[in-house]
């Protein structure tokens, strides 16, 4: 059975939580559910310039690379990290056209710090590296503290919340130890543009795959063409 041609349309990106990478579980079901609706989800490589230095700011260059020239659209759908960073561009990148965020990371480092205590918070800025788990790789990596630096200076803009102006789903998990949906809950209260799914699920979201899919195709409906 041959493949069916790829829309005309916005291009759509998928980016990718902290530790994880472009062959995440959730990344390639989405690639491949979209590919037999004939959209090309292009899984974007975020570990910029690696996981041990990573910064969001080179993130969300990635994303503003990818989606091309200046009358280029796209949807970007991310997971975690790679949704903060999808708020993040849509906040600044007029090409956005819609977005798709799975348990957003947002406030990260004001979290992280809430998280590792002030202590040790102290410690990984003297230093300089936090050892965290990488899921891509399989592997322990040493993150070295620019990356914390960075995401709360771009985090510390518009009060602490990105300013998205584009029609915008989230799905977050109720269970979710790692980011709190009440984070989700706060960021879509009063926007008309945005619509919260709470589902029965962790941070992960595995178990939520297929609602995912479900929910994802018919709000962006509106970009998958004829």
């Amino acid at each position: 059975m041959s493949t069916p041609p790829t829309v005309a349309g916005p291009r759509w990106l998928y980016l990718h939580g902290f530790a994880s990478g472009p062959s995440s579980t959730k990344g390639v079901a989405v690639a491949a559910h979209f590919a037999r609706r004939g959209i090309a989800v292009e899984r974007l490589d975020l570990r910029v310039p690696s996981l041990e230095g990573l910064r969001l700011r080179a993130m969300m260059d990635v994303v503003k690379q990818a989606i091309g020239g200046e009358r280029d659209r796209a949807v970007l759908m991310g997971s975690s990290l790679g949704g903060l960073a999808a708020c993040r561009v849509a906040e600044e990148d007029a090409r956005v056209c819609a977005l798709v965020l799975l348990a957003p990371a947002f406030r990260i480092m004001e979290r992280w710090r809430q998280r590792l205590g002030e202590e040790e918070f102290r410690a990984w800025e003297e230093r300089g590296w936090l050892e965290v788990d990488d899921h891509a790789e399989r592997r322990r990596a040493r993150v070295d503290f620019g990356f914390a630096v960075d995401a709360a200076e771009v985090d510390e803009r518009s009060g602490g919340w990105p300013d998205v102006r584009v029609p915008t789903l989230i799905l977050h998990g109720q269970k979710d130890d790692v980011v709190e949906i009440a984070l989700s809950r706060g960021f879509a209260a009063g926007k008309r543009h945005v619509r919260l799914i709470e589902v029965d699920d962790g941070h992960d979201l595995v178990a939520s795959i297929p609602r995912i899919l479900r929910e994802a195709e018919d709000f962006l409906r509106p970009f998958l063409g004829r």
